[in-house]
């Protein structure tokens, strides 16, 4: 069984334990693959909760871009972060924004990973 210390040090709580649940049943080989393939594609919460500060500043919406939220971030970026609420909500639950994304990405990697290498 891989271990996720080693193979994504910079990973915390919630993300790891679940990154932890998909690489269980993968070889050496294929947790390898994925640790290069997820890092590579994972957001980091500090960049996500700067990017949300940056809506204070005029450019509301580009941490939501950068989530693959496009709607959202159209949304934030023509009403100035919905009147500067959102971005407020989002600045309290950047962590929570990015595990979502990150579980997702976490998954299709798991997915390609586990059909490429057998």
């Amino acid at each position: 069984m891989p271990n996720i210390f080693q193979l994504l040090p910079t990973l915390e709580g919630e993300e790891m334990q679940y990154v932890q649940s998909l690489i269980n049943d993968m070889t050496d080989t294929q947790a390898q693959q994925f640790a290069m393939a997820y890092s590579a594609r994972r957001k980091d919460p500090t960049t996500i909760l700067i990017l949300a500060l940056i809506g204070f500043v005029g450019v509301a919406g580009i941490h939501r871009f950068m989530l693959n939220q496009v709607g959202m971030g159209i949304l934030f970026f023509l009403t100035g972060g919905l009147c500067a609420i959102g971005t407020i909500v989002d600045l309290i639950n950047h962590r929570k924004l990015c595990f979502e994304y990150n579980s997702t990405v976490a998954q299709q990697v798991s997915l390609m990973v586990k059909q490429t290498v057998k």
